[in-house]
Protein backbone atom coordinates (compact mmCIF):
# COMPACT_ATOMS: atom_id res chain seq x y z
CA UNK A 1 0.00 0.00 0.00
CA UNK A 2 1.08 3.60 -0.67
CA UNK A 3 0.38 6.65 1.57
CA UNK A 4 0.78 9.90 -0.70
CA UNK A 5 1.29 13.65 1.00
CA UNK A 6 0.89 15.83 -1.45
CA UNK A 7 3.39 18.00 -0.61
CA UNK A 8 7.44 18.40 0.08
CA UNK A 9 9.00 16.09 3.30
CA UNK A 10 9.50 18.50 5.60
CA UNK A 11 5.99 19.62 5.90
CA UNK A 12 4.87 15.77 5.54
CA UNK A 13 6.38 14.82 8.31
CA UNK A 14 5.32 17.13 10.19
CA UNK A 15 1.72 16.58 9.66
CA UNK A 16 0.58 14.60 12.72
CA UNK A 17 -2.79 13.76 10.71
CA UNK A 18 -0.34 11.71 7.81
CA UNK A 19 1.67 10.04 10.46
CA UNK A 20 -1.19 8.62 12.39
CA UNK A 21 -2.44 6.86 9.05
CA UNK A 22 0.94 5.53 8.34
CA UNK A 23 1.16 4.14 11.90
CA UNK A 24 -2.55 2.92 11.85
CA UNK A 25 -1.95 1.56 8.30
CA UNK A 26 1.43 -0.40 9.34
CA UNK A 27 0.50 -2.22 12.74
CA UNK A 28 -1.51 -4.80 10.24
CA UNK A 29 0.14 -7.69 10.38
CA UNK A 30 -0.55 -8.28 6.72
CA UNK A 31 -0.19 -4.49 5.45
CA UNK A 32 3.33 -2.94 4.27
CA UNK A 33 2.69 0.55 3.65
CA UNK A 34 5.12 3.20 1.94
CA UNK A 35 5.24 6.70 1.85
CA UNK A 36 5.28 9.24 -1.13
CA UNK A 37 5.94 12.53 -0.85
CA UNK A 38 6.12 15.50 -3.34
CA UNK A 39 9.57 15.30 -5.11
CA UNK A 40 12.28 18.04 -5.27
CA UNK A 41 12.30 19.57 -8.88
CA UNK A 42 14.26 16.80 -10.84
CA UNK A 43 13.94 14.06 -8.59
CA UNK A 44 11.78 11.23 -9.92
CA UNK A 45 8.59 10.07 -7.84
CA UNK A 46 10.03 6.92 -5.68
CA UNK A 47 8.64 5.72 -1.94
CA UNK A 48 10.94 6.91 0.90
CA UNK A 49 11.19 3.36 2.30
CA UNK A 50 12.38 1.59 -0.57
CA UNK A 51 12.14 3.81 -3.54
CA UNK A 52 9.99 1.95 -5.18
CA UNK A 53 7.55 3.74 -8.20
CA UNK A 54 3.79 4.50 -7.51
CA UNK A 55 2.85 1.69 -10.38
CA UNK A 56 3.90 -1.44 -7.60
CA UNK A 57 1.31 -0.39 -5.57
CA UNK A 58 -2.40 -2.18 -5.77
CA UNK A 59 -3.48 0.16 -3.10
CA UNK A 60 -3.36 3.84 -3.33
CA UNK A 61 -4.10 6.14 -0.34
CA UNK A 62 -3.95 9.91 -0.26
CA UNK A 63 -3.65 12.10 2.72
CA UNK A 64 -4.97 15.80 1.75
CA UNK A 65 -4.21 18.84 4.50
CA UNK A 66 -4.98 22.04 2.52
CA UNK A 67 -6.67 23.00 -1.01
CA UNK A 68 -3.69 24.45 -2.02
CA UNK A 69 -2.09 20.88 -2.18
CA UNK A 70 -5.06 19.83 -5.07
CA UNK A 71 -2.29 20.73 -8.03
CA UNK A 72 0.54 18.48 -6.44
CA UNK A 73 -1.67 15.52 -5.94
CA UNK A 74 -2.96 16.29 -9.73
CA UNK A 75 0.93 15.45 -10.60
CA UNK A 76 1.89 13.41 -8.73
CA UNK A 77 -1.01 11.01 -9.80
CA UNK A 78 -0.60 11.95 -13.19
CA UNK A 79 3.37 10.83 -12.87
CA UNK A 80 2.69 7.94 -11.15
CA UNK A 81 -0.12 5.83 -12.06
CA UNK A 82 -1.38 5.17 -15.79
CA UNK A 83 -4.12 7.84 -15.62
CA UNK A 84 -4.80 10.01 -12.48
CA UNK A 85 -8.75 10.00 -13.45
CA UNK A 86 -10.46 6.97 -11.94
CA UNK A 87 -12.50 6.57 -15.20
CA UNK A 88 -10.19 5.69 -17.15
CA UNK A 89 -8.15 3.57 -14.80
CA UNK A 90 -8.22 -0.19 -16.33
CA UNK A 91 -11.38 -2.82 -14.91
CA UNK A 92 -8.86 -4.79 -13.09
CA UNK A 93 -7.37 -3.35 -9.92
CA UNK A 94 -3.63 -3.85 -9.31
CA UNK A 95 0.12 -2.12 -10.04
CA UNK A 96 -0.12 1.20 -12.66
CA UNK A 97 -3.55 1.00 -12.07
CA UNK A 98 -4.41 1.02 -8.10
CA UNK A 99 -7.51 1.78 -6.23
CA UNK A 100 -7.07 5.08 -5.06
CA UNK A 101 -8.32 6.05 -1.66
CA UNK A 102 -8.37 9.87 -0.71
CA UNK A 103 -9.13 11.38 3.19
CA UNK A 104 -7.84 14.25 5.35
CA UNK A 105 -9.43 16.89 6.43
CA UNK A 106 -9.06 18.91 2.91
CA UNK A 107 -11.26 16.16 1.51
CA UNK A 108 -14.23 16.26 4.13
CA UNK A 109 -14.42 19.84 3.93
CA UNK A 110 -14.78 19.71 0.32
CA UNK A 111 -14.08 16.86 -1.65
CA UNK A 112 -15.64 17.69 -5.48
CA UNK A 113 -12.28 19.68 -7.26
CA UNK A 114 -10.36 16.35 -6.81
CA UNK A 115 -13.03 13.85 -6.73
CA UNK A 116 -12.84 12.49 -10.37
CA UNK A 117 -9.11 11.28 -9.24
CA UNK A 118 -10.28 9.21 -6.49
CA UNK A 119 -11.65 6.08 -6.41
CA UNK A 120 -13.34 6.13 -3.28
CA UNK A 121 -13.17 8.91 -0.19
CA UNK A 122 -13.36 8.51 3.36
CA UNK A 123 -14.71 11.08 5.06
CA UNK A 124 -14.56 12.03 8.81
CA UNK A 125 -11.62 10.31 11.13
CA UNK A 126 -8.66 7.38 10.37
CA UNK A 127 -8.92 5.64 13.68
CA UNK A 128 -12.30 4.70 13.35
CA UNK A 129 -13.03 4.43 9.59
CA UNK A 130 -9.56 2.61 8.88
CA UNK A 131 -10.79 -1.13 10.29
CA UNK A 132 -14.12 -1.94 8.15
CA UNK A 133 -12.23 0.18 5.09
CA UNK A 134 -9.20 -2.18 5.40
CA UNK A 135 -11.52 -5.33 5.91
CA UNK A 136 -13.70 -4.33 2.72
CA UNK A 137 -9.92 -3.68 0.58
CA UNK A 138 -8.96 -7.14 1.61
CA UNK A 139 -11.81 -8.62 0.51
CA UNK A 140 -11.29 -6.99 -2.83
CA UNK A 141 -7.62 -7.60 -3.74
CA UNK A 142 -8.32 -10.99 -2.68
CA UNK A 143 -11.00 -11.41 -4.60
CA UNK A 144 -9.61 -9.89 -7.63
CA UNK A 145 -12.57 -7.81 -7.86
CA UNK A 146 -13.23 -5.50 -10.78
CA UNK A 147 -12.81 -1.75 -10.17
CA UNK A 148 -16.91 -1.32 -10.76
CA UNK A 149 -17.66 -4.23 -8.32
CA UNK A 150 -15.33 -2.65 -5.69
CA UNK A 151 -16.78 1.24 -5.77
CA UNK A 152 -20.28 -0.53 -5.23
CA UNK A 153 -18.95 -2.44 -2.53
CA UNK A 154 -17.33 0.47 -0.28
CA UNK A 155 -20.10 2.83 -1.33
CA UNK A 156 -21.91 0.46 1.49
CA UNK A 157 -19.45 1.47 4.05
CA UNK A 158 -20.11 4.28 6.65
CA UNK A 159 -18.39 7.23 5.27
CA UNK A 160 -17.16 6.42 1.89
CA UNK A 161 -17.65 8.84 -0.54
CA UNK A 162 -17.79 6.65 -4.33
CA UNK A 163 -17.48 9.99 -6.49
CA UNK A 164 -17.82 8.11 -9.31
CA UNK A 165 -21.59 7.04 -8.07
CA UNK A 166 -22.67 10.54 -7.96
CA UNK A 167 -22.83 13.31 -11.19
CA UNK A 168 -23.34 16.64 -10.28
CA UNK A 169 -24.97 19.06 -12.97
CA UNK A 170 -24.34 23.16 -12.88
CA UNK A 171 -26.20 26.27 -14.95
CA UNK A 172 -24.19 28.65 -16.34
CA UNK A 173 -23.93 30.83 -13.58
CA UNK A 174 -21.59 27.50 -11.51
CA UNK A 175 -24.74 27.29 -9.73
CA UNK A 176 -25.34 23.73 -8.37
CA UNK A 177 -28.81 22.28 -10.18
CA UNK A 178 -28.75 18.64 -9.34
CA UNK A 179 -26.47 15.77 -7.88
CA UNK A 180 -27.46 12.24 -9.13
CA UNK A 181 -26.93 9.59 -7.51
CA UNK A 182 -26.98 5.99 -8.64
CA UNK A 183 -28.66 3.52 -7.17
CA UNK A 184 -26.85 1.45 -4.33
CA UNK A 185 -25.40 4.75 -3.25
CA UNK A 186 -26.52 7.10 -0.13
CA UNK A 187 -28.00 9.77 -1.37
CA UNK A 188 -25.25 12.05 1.37
CA UNK A 189 -22.32 10.61 2.96
CA UNK A 190 -22.32 11.06 7.18
CA UNK A 191 -19.16 11.52 8.28
CA UNK A 192 -17.46 9.15 10.48
CA UNK A 193 -15.96 10.61 14.30
CA UNK A 194 -13.55 9.16 16.74
CA UNK A 195 -14.92 9.13 20.41
CA UNK A 196 -13.03 8.45 23.10
CA UNK A 197 -8.95 8.71 22.61
CA UNK A 198 -7.26 6.13 25.56
CA UNK A 199 -3.94 7.71 23.90
CA UNK A 200 -3.91 10.91 22.14
CA UNK A 201 -2.47 11.15 18.78
CA UNK A 202 1.33 12.22 19.35
CA UNK A 203 4.10 12.32 16.83
CA UNK A 204 5.41 8.74 15.64
CA UNK A 205 8.54 10.04 13.44
CA UNK A 206 11.15 12.64 14.51
CA UNK A 207 12.86 13.62 11.52
CA UNK A 208 15.53 16.88 11.89
CA UNK A 209 14.13 18.14 8.41
CA UNK A 210 10.73 18.60 9.60
CA UNK A 211 9.10 21.74 9.68
CA UNK A 212 8.21 21.67 12.94
CA UNK A 213 11.04 20.14 14.66
CA UNK A 214 9.39 19.08 17.63
CA UNK A 215 7.30 15.70 19.39
CA UNK A 216 3.63 16.43 18.90
CA UNK A 217 0.46 15.87 20.83
CA UNK A 218 -3.17 16.44 20.21
CA UNK A 219 -5.01 17.48 22.94
CA UNK A 220 -8.50 17.06 21.39
CA UNK A 221 -10.21 17.59 18.15
CA UNK A 222 -12.46 20.42 17.21
CA UNK A 223 -13.71 23.55 18.71
CA UNK A 224 -16.56 24.64 20.88
CA UNK A 225 -16.25 28.48 20.39
CA UNK A 226 -17.88 28.72 16.72
CA UNK A 227 -16.25 31.38 15.09
CA UNK A 228 -18.17 31.70 11.70
CA UNK A 229 -15.06 31.88 9.77
CA UNK A 230 -13.60 28.64 10.42
CA UNK A 231 -14.71 25.28 9.23
CA UNK A 232 -12.71 23.17 12.03
CA UNK A 233 -15.65 24.25 14.55
CA UNK A 234 -18.35 22.83 12.33
CA UNK A 235 -17.02 20.26 10.31
CA UNK A 236 -15.35 18.12 13.79
CA UNK A 237 -18.31 18.67 15.81
CA UNK A 238 -18.98 17.27 18.23
CA UNK A 239 -15.86 18.90 20.18
CA UNK A 240 -13.83 16.27 22.00
CA UNK A 241 -10.93 17.05 24.35
CA UNK A 242 -9.11 14.03 25.09
CA UNK A 243 -8.67 13.62 29.04
CA UNK A 244 -5.49 14.55 31.14
CA UNK A 245 -4.79 10.83 30.98
CA UNK A 246 -5.14 10.54 27.50
CA UNK A 247 -2.55 12.84 26.75
CA UNK A 248 -0.11 12.07 29.81
CA UNK A 249 0.33 8.44 28.23
CA UNK A 250 1.33 10.51 24.79
CA UNK A 251 3.74 12.31 26.40
CA UNK A 252 5.23 9.74 28.16
CA UNK A 253 5.78 7.87 24.69
CA UNK A 254 7.82 10.78 23.55
CA UNK A 255 11.71 9.34 22.84
CA UNK A 256 14.30 9.84 25.12
CA UNK A 257 16.28 13.10 24.80
CA UNK A 258 13.22 14.86 23.24
CA UNK A 259 12.68 17.95 25.37
CA UNK A 260 9.93 20.25 23.05
CA UNK A 261 6.80 19.26 23.08
CA UNK A 262 4.36 20.64 20.72
CA UNK A 263 0.52 21.38 21.72
CA UNK A 264 -2.08 20.87 19.24
CA UNK A 265 -5.67 21.98 20.08
CA UNK A 266 -4.43 24.88 22.83
CA UNK A 267 -6.97 27.06 23.06
CA UNK A 268 -9.50 24.48 24.23
CA UNK A 269 -6.91 22.98 27.15
CA UNK A 270 -8.65 21.77 30.13
CA UNK A 271 -6.94 23.10 33.57
CA UNK A 272 -6.71 19.25 34.71
CA UNK A 273 -4.08 18.65 31.66
CA UNK A 274 -2.56 21.76 31.82
CA UNK A 275 -1.03 20.77 35.47
CA UNK A 276 -0.55 17.31 33.92
CA UNK A 277 2.18 19.04 31.10
CA UNK A 278 3.55 21.20 33.72
CA UNK A 279 4.39 18.48 36.48
CA UNK A 280 6.04 16.73 33.14
CA UNK A 281 8.30 19.95 32.21
CA UNK A 282 9.18 20.67 35.69
CA UNK A 283 10.34 16.90 35.81
CA UNK A 284 11.87 16.54 32.85
CA UNK A 285 13.17 19.76 32.13
CA UNK A 286 11.03 20.06 28.70
CA UNK A 287 9.75 23.17 26.64
CA UNK A 288 7.01 23.44 25.06
CA UNK A 289 5.12 24.90 22.23
CA UNK A 290 1.80 25.49 19.67
CA UNK A 291 0.22 27.51 17.50
CA UNK A 292 -1.55 30.04 19.15
CA UNK A 293 -3.25 31.23 22.52
CA UNK A 294 -6.66 32.07 23.31
CA UNK A 295 -6.32 36.06 24.77
CA UNK A 296 -9.21 35.71 27.24
CA UNK A 297 -7.90 32.04 27.85
CA UNK A 298 -4.32 33.12 29.68
CA UNK A 299 -4.49 32.74 33.62
CA UNK A 300 -1.75 31.66 36.43
CA UNK A 301 -1.86 28.48 35.47
CA UNK A 302 -1.19 29.07 31.66
CA UNK A 303 1.58 31.54 32.17
CA UNK A 304 3.53 28.91 34.71
CA UNK A 305 3.19 26.77 31.86
CA UNK A 306 4.38 29.50 29.09
CA UNK A 307 7.18 30.37 31.99
CA UNK A 308 8.14 26.73 32.53
CA UNK A 309 9.08 26.47 29.00
CA UNK A 310 11.36 29.10 27.99
CA UNK A 311 9.24 30.80 25.29
CA UNK A 312 10.08 34.01 24.08
CA UNK A 313 7.65 33.92 21.22
CA UNK A 314 3.73 33.39 21.18
CA UNK A 315 0.84 34.22 19.14
CA UNK A 316 -3.11 35.27 19.02
CA UNK A 317 -5.46 35.86 17.39
CA UNK A 318 -7.67 38.90 17.67
CA UNK A 319 -8.74 37.98 13.68
CA UNK A 320 -11.12 40.62 13.58
CA UNK A 321 -10.11 44.02 13.46
CA UNK A 322 -12.41 45.80 15.75
CA UNK A 323 -14.72 44.73 18.63
CA UNK A 324 -17.69 44.79 15.97
CA UNK A 325 -16.12 42.65 13.45
CA UNK A 326 -14.93 40.47 16.38
CA UNK A 327 -18.59 39.92 17.35
CA UNK A 328 -19.44 39.47 14.00
CA UNK A 329 -17.17 36.42 14.05
CA UNK A 330 -18.80 35.14 16.88
CA UNK A 331 -14.95 35.26 17.84
CA UNK A 332 -15.73 35.71 21.65
CA UNK A 333 -12.75 38.16 22.72
CA UNK A 334 -12.47 41.37 23.57
CA UNK A 335 -9.95 44.39 23.65
CA UNK A 336 -9.73 44.12 27.18
CA UNK A 337 -8.93 40.54 27.08
CA UNK A 338 -6.41 41.09 24.27
CA UNK A 339 -4.70 43.76 26.21
CA UNK A 340 -4.62 42.03 29.37
CA UNK A 341 -2.50 39.18 27.17
CA UNK A 342 -0.26 41.09 25.68
CA UNK A 343 0.56 43.09 29.61
CA UNK A 344 0.73 39.51 31.48
CA UNK A 345 2.77 37.65 28.23
CA UNK A 346 5.13 40.46 28.55
CA UNK A 347 5.24 40.05 32.06
CA UNK A 348 7.08 36.74 31.96
CA UNK A 349 9.60 37.41 29.53
CA UNK A 350 8.11 37.39 26.13
CA UNK A 351 9.58 39.15 23.64
CA UNK A 352 7.63 38.52 19.98
CA UNK A 353 3.74 38.77 19.70
CA UNK A 354 2.53 38.13 16.97
CA UNK A 355 -1.15 38.85 16.34
CA UNK A 356 -3.29 37.29 13.36
CA UNK A 357 -6.22 39.52 11.80
CA UNK A 358 -8.02 39.29 8.65
CA UNK A 359 -8.93 41.24 6.06
CA UNK A 360 -11.83 41.20 3.93
CA UNK A 361 -14.65 40.06 6.71
CA UNK A 362 -18.24 41.15 5.83
CA UNK A 363 -18.89 44.95 6.58
CA UNK A 364 -15.61 45.77 7.41
CA UNK A 365 -15.20 49.09 6.90
CA UNK A 366 -11.59 52.06 7.06
CA UNK A 367 -13.04 52.35 10.90
CA UNK A 368 -12.70 49.14 11.90
CA UNK A 369 -8.78 49.08 10.45
CA UNK A 370 -8.71 52.19 12.54
CA UNK A 371 -9.32 51.12 15.74
CA UNK A 372 -7.11 48.12 14.89
CA UNK A 373 -4.45 50.62 14.86
CA UNK A 374 -5.66 52.25 18.25
CA UNK A 375 -5.51 48.80 19.47
CA UNK A 376 -1.93 48.15 18.47
CA UNK A 377 -0.87 51.25 20.19
CA UNK A 378 -2.74 50.95 23.30
CA UNK A 379 -0.92 47.44 23.24
CA UNK A 380 2.06 48.84 22.95
CA UNK A 381 1.72 51.37 25.91
CA UNK A 382 0.37 48.06 27.82
CA UNK A 383 3.78 45.98 27.30
CA UNK A 384 6.46 49.11 27.93
CA UNK A 385 6.23 48.55 32.04
CA UNK A 386 7.55 44.85 31.52
CA UNK A 387 9.49 45.58 28.60
CA UNK A 388 11.58 48.19 30.88
CA UNK A 389 12.10 45.62 34.02
CA UNK A 390 13.28 43.16 31.29
CA UNK A 391 15.44 45.41 29.12
CA UNK A 392 14.55 44.32 26.36
CA UNK A 393 11.21 45.88 24.38
CA UNK A 394 8.77 43.63 23.10
CA UNK A 395 8.41 43.20 19.60
CA UNK A 396 4.06 43.12 17.93
CA UNK A 397 4.23 41.66 14.77
CA UNK A 398 0.85 41.93 12.83
CA UNK A 399 0.45 39.44 10.64
CA UNK A 400 -2.77 40.31 8.05
CA UNK A 401 -4.39 37.46 6.26
CA UNK A 402 -7.11 37.64 3.61
CA UNK A 403 -10.48 36.03 4.82
CA UNK A 404 -10.98 33.26 3.00
CA UNK A 405 -14.87 31.69 3.11
CA UNK A 406 -15.04 28.04 4.06
CA UNK A 407 -17.58 25.64 3.31
CA UNK A 408 -19.26 24.30 5.85
CA UNK A 409 -19.43 27.90 7.51
CA UNK A 410 -21.62 30.52 8.07
CA UNK A 411 -19.39 32.08 5.85
CA UNK A 412 -19.44 30.39 2.97
CA UNK A 413 -22.46 32.18 1.15
CA UNK A 414 -19.80 35.27 0.98
CA UNK A 415 -17.63 36.35 -1.63
CA UNK A 416 -13.78 37.00 -1.37
CA UNK A 417 -12.45 40.42 -1.02
CA UNK A 418 -14.94 41.77 1.27
CA UNK A 419 -17.22 43.33 -1.17
CA UNK A 420 -21.14 43.83 -0.61
CA UNK A 421 -23.43 41.41 -2.76
CA UNK A 422 -24.28 43.94 -5.70
CA UNK A 423 -20.76 44.96 -6.03
CA UNK A 424 -19.46 41.19 -5.97
CA UNK A 425 -21.97 40.44 -9.19
CA UNK A 426 -20.43 43.23 -11.03
CA UNK A 427 -16.73 42.02 -10.31
CA UNK A 428 -16.67 39.26 -13.04
CA UNK A 429 -12.48 39.50 -13.36
CA UNK A 430 -12.17 39.83 -9.48
CA UNK A 431 -10.21 42.62 -10.29
CA UNK A 432 -12.31 44.86 -7.16
CA UNK A 433 -12.10 42.22 -4.73
CA UNK A 434 -8.37 42.18 -4.77
CA UNK A 435 -8.02 46.22 -5.13
CA UNK A 436 -10.23 46.17 -2.11
CA UNK A 437 -8.29 43.96 -0.39
CA UNK A 438 -4.89 45.39 -1.27
CA UNK A 439 -5.39 49.07 -0.49
CA UNK A 440 -6.82 47.52 3.31
CA UNK A 441 -3.30 46.31 3.59
CA UNK A 442 -1.97 49.30 2.28
CA UNK A 443 -3.86 51.57 4.95
CA UNK A 444 -2.87 49.22 7.67
CA UNK A 445 1.04 49.16 6.32
CA UNK A 446 0.82 53.53 6.54
CA UNK A 447 -0.85 53.13 9.89
CA UNK A 448 1.82 50.68 11.16
CA UNK A 449 4.52 52.52 10.32
CA UNK A 450 4.03 55.58 13.06
CA UNK A 451 3.94 52.98 15.75
CA UNK A 452 7.83 51.92 17.03
CA UNK A 453 8.30 48.04 17.87
CA UNK A 454 5.22 47.45 15.52
CA UNK A 455 5.60 45.01 12.23
CA UNK A 456 3.20 44.18 9.65
CA UNK A 457 3.54 40.88 7.55
CA UNK A 458 0.47 40.40 4.88
CA UNK A 459 -0.44 37.71 2.30
CA UNK A 460 -0.58 38.98 -1.56
CA UNK A 461 -4.68 38.46 -2.30
CA UNK A 462 -4.00 37.41 -5.72
CA UNK A 463 -2.01 34.63 -4.02
CA UNK A 464 -4.84 33.45 -1.78
CA UNK A 465 -7.69 33.98 -4.57
CA UNK A 466 -6.41 30.62 -6.02
CA UNK A 467 -7.21 29.32 -2.26
CA UNK A 468 -10.64 30.91 -2.58
CA UNK A 469 -11.45 29.08 -5.78
CA UNK A 470 -10.26 25.67 -4.77
CA UNK A 471 -11.95 26.06 -1.63
CA UNK A 472 -15.60 26.23 -3.11
CA UNK A 473 -14.63 24.47 -6.45
CA UNK A 474 -16.09 21.34 -7.97
CA UNK A 475 -15.44 19.06 -10.12
CA UNK A 476 -14.93 21.39 -13.40
CA UNK A 477 -11.69 22.14 -11.45
CA UNK A 478 -10.08 19.05 -11.75
CA UNK A 479 -8.66 19.42 -15.61
CA UNK A 480 -7.39 22.64 -14.38
CA UNK A 481 -5.49 21.43 -11.34
CA UNK A 482 -4.40 18.80 -13.83
CA UNK A 483 -2.99 21.53 -16.17
CA UNK A 484 -1.60 23.07 -13.04
CA UNK A 485 0.24 20.21 -12.00
CA UNK A 486 2.13 20.18 -15.62
CA UNK A 487 3.28 23.66 -14.56
CA UNK A 488 0.60 25.98 -16.35
CA UNK A 489 -0.54 29.13 -14.58
CA UNK A 490 -3.34 29.35 -12.33
CA UNK A 491 -5.33 31.89 -14.27
CA UNK A 492 -4.21 30.36 -17.98
CA UNK A 493 -5.06 27.33 -16.36
CA UNK A 494 -8.67 28.50 -15.50
CA UNK A 495 -8.75 30.32 -18.93
CA UNK A 496 -8.14 27.33 -21.01
CA UNK A 497 -11.67 25.50 -19.91
CA UNK A 498 -13.75 28.57 -20.23
CA UNK A 499 -13.67 29.30 -16.41
CA UNK A 500 -13.25 32.31 -13.91
CA UNK A 501 -12.38 32.69 -10.78
CA UNK A 502 -15.47 34.98 -9.83
CA UNK A 503 -17.81 31.70 -10.45
CA UNK A 504 -15.84 29.77 -7.40
CA UNK A 505 -14.80 32.45 -5.46
CA UNK A 506 -16.52 35.51 -5.79
CA UNK A 507 -20.03 35.32 -6.96
CA UNK A 508 -22.46 35.41 -3.58
CA UNK A 509 -24.84 32.36 -2.73
CA UNK A 510 -28.03 32.70 -2.30
CA UNK A 511 -29.80 32.08 0.50
CA UNK A 512 -31.33 28.37 -0.44
CA UNK A 513 -28.33 27.59 -2.86
CA UNK A 514 -27.10 24.01 -2.77
CA UNK A 515 -23.47 23.17 -2.30
CA UNK A 516 -21.99 19.74 -4.24
CA UNK A 517 -19.77 20.07 -0.78
CA UNK A 518 -23.70 19.10 0.56
CA UNK A 519 -22.95 15.25 -0.96
CA UNK A 520 -21.44 14.77 2.55
CA UNK A 521 -23.69 15.39 5.80
CA UNK A 522 -21.79 16.91 8.81
CA UNK A 523 -25.28 16.67 10.82
CA UNK A 524 -26.00 20.34 10.74
CA UNK A 525 -29.50 20.64 10.36
CA UNK A 526 -30.79 22.57 7.19
CA UNK A 527 -30.85 26.24 7.32
CA UNK A 528 -28.29 26.89 10.53
CA UNK A 529 -25.45 27.89 8.53
CA UNK A 530 -27.55 30.66 6.85
CA UNK A 531 -29.08 31.41 10.28
CA UNK A 532 -25.75 32.42 11.81
CA UNK A 533 -24.13 34.22 8.84
CA UNK A 534 -27.58 36.53 9.44
CA UNK A 535 -26.76 36.23 12.99
CA UNK A 536 -23.11 37.63 12.16
CA UNK A 537 -24.32 40.57 10.01
CA UNK A 538 -26.33 41.74 12.96
CA UNK A 539 -22.65 41.20 14.73
CA UNK A 540 -24.77 39.15 17.44
CA UNK A 541 -23.03 36.59 19.51
CA UNK A 542 -23.87 32.85 19.80
CA UNK A 543 -22.36 31.04 22.78
CA UNK A 544 -20.53 28.08 22.25
CA UNK A 545 -20.72 24.62 21.71
CA UNK A 546 -21.92 22.15 24.49
CA UNK A 547 -21.89 18.58 23.82
CA UNK A 548 -24.83 16.70 24.32
CA UNK A 549 -26.93 20.07 26.13
CA UNK A 550 -27.58 22.25 23.22
CA UNK A 551 -29.50 21.67 20.49
CA UNK A 552 -28.63 24.63 18.26
CA UNK A 553 -27.12 23.42 15.20
CA UNK A 554 -27.78 19.64 14.68
CA UNK A 555 -25.32 17.60 15.31
CA UNK A 556 -26.10 16.10 18.69
CA UNK A 557 -29.28 14.60 17.41
CA UNK A 558 -32.22 16.56 18.84
CA UNK A 559 -34.31 19.07 17.45
CA UNK A 560 -33.02 22.57 17.11
CA UNK A 561 -34.21 25.68 20.25
CA UNK A 562 -35.94 28.37 19.76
Amino acid sequence: MALVYPNGYGLAVSNLGFQQVYFLLNREDDLVCERFVYPERGRPLRSLESSRPLTDFPLVFVSVSFEHDFPRLAAMLAAGLSSPLARERAETIGPGDPLVVMGGVAIFMNPEPVAPLADAMAIGEAEPLLPPLLEVLRELIRGRDSRTRARYRLAGLKGCYVPGLYRMRHDDLGRLREIEVRSGAPERVVKVVQGRAATAAHSRILSPAAELSMYMVELGRGCSRGCRFCAAGYIYRPPRLWSAEAVGRAVEERPSGQDRIGLLGMEMAEDQTLDHILHVLRRDGCRLSFSSLRADRINGRLLDLLAASRLRSVAIAPDGASERLRRVINKGVSEEDLLMAAERLAGIGIRNLKLYVMVGLPGETRDDLDELADLLARMRRAVLPASRRHGRMVEIQLSVNSFVPKPWTPFQYLPYGGLDREEAFRDRDGTSSLLALKEKIRYLRRMVKKLPNIHLRADRPERILEQAVFSRGDRRLTPVLMDMGRGMGFRQALRSHGLSAWSFAIRPRDPDERFCWEVLDHGLRPGYLYQELARGLAARQTPPCRPEHCRLCGVCDGESAS
